[in-house]
């Protein structure tokens, strides 16, 4: 339906307009909005922000590299690729330069599904609800370590017959080893035809170990939702049977930086985007 800003279960919407969350306590999608500089969060997210950045002061520039790889990956899926649909899983607190807004810009047409399963990120979804006039964008209130009911849900905007990119950026830290994180991005991906791709970015246990290690353990002693960092190989694992888009699986500020950029720091996130053959 062109033109169309869709939400699968407006009503839940209507009534979730002020979901109840403690304040008082820290949360990880409101500690990463601090560190990316916005003003969604509370006087808990920002004492834990500080403390984390005390132990790594790189977490900042991590999380500003990681919106700006968000970026550049969705200009070469849109530009490069020719992508126009995309499934964004982890959506986060909507800052700017969302994937709709960058993928829209570039091609009104495309076609956006933002999931995420946070009373936080809920309570701001409506940033995300608009659209171009050619274009559809939908959220949906779902849980990823649960990819068949995403899928299902998205299958009533997206065409799951032609290419969909399956973006994945800074949420498979919060899938545990129990949660078995390779069986979900592997449904993830059995749903989608060949020519999709997956666009992932992972932080990293062995990029400036020593700090990232003390800063993830002062993490999850502040907030519920804990970070499970994995290594270059852990990360490899996700792509098993994808052809690499060049430069492949590499630190965040390696990826087709912006020539007319600031060159990035190296930042502790590996990143990768691969096309399912």
């Amino acid at each position: 339906m062109a033109g169309e800003t869709s939400w699968q279960s407006a009503a839940a919407l209507q009534g979730a307009q002020a979901p109840t969350f403690d304040t008082s306590v820290a949360h990880i999608a409101r500690v990463y909005n601090y560190w990316l500089g916005g003003k969604d969060n509370y006087a808990a997210d920002r004492a834990a922000g500080d403390r984390t950045i005390a132990e790594f002061p790189g977490i900042v520039a991590s999380a500003r590299a990681n919106r700006a790889f968000l970026r550049r990956v969705v200009r070469f899926l849109v530009t490069e690729a020719g992508v126009r649909q995309f499934l964004d899983v982890g959506t986060g607190i909507p800052t700017s330069d969302n994937t709709h807004e960058v993928a829209q810009a570039l091609a009104p047409q495309s076609r956006i599904v933002y999931v995420d399963n946070d009373p936080v990120v809920l309570a701001h979804a409506r940033a995300l609800l608009t659209s171009s006039s050619a274009g559809v964008t939908a959220y949906l209130d779902a849980d990823l370590r649960d990819p068949g009911p995403i899928l299902a849900r998205a299958a009533q905007t997206l065409d799951f017959s032609r290419p969909v990119a399956i973006v994945l950026l800074a949420v498979l830290q919060l899938l545990a080893d129990d949660d078995e994180p390779y069986r979900v991005v592997a449904e993830l991906l059995a749903a989608v035809p060949p020519g999709s791709y997956l666009a992932l970015s992972h932080p990293t246990s062995d990029v400036q170990q020593g700090q990232v290690t003390a800063m993830v353990a002062r993490l999850n002693d502040l907030v519920a939702e804990k970070v499970t960092t994995r290594d270059r190989d852990q990360v490899a694992r996700f792509f098993a049977g994808l052809e690499p888009v060049e430069p492949g699986l590499v630190n965040v500020s390696e990826w087709r930086p912006d020539p007319a950029g600031t060159p990035e720091a190296p930042a502790a996130l590996w990143v990768c985007v691969a096309r399912k053959p």
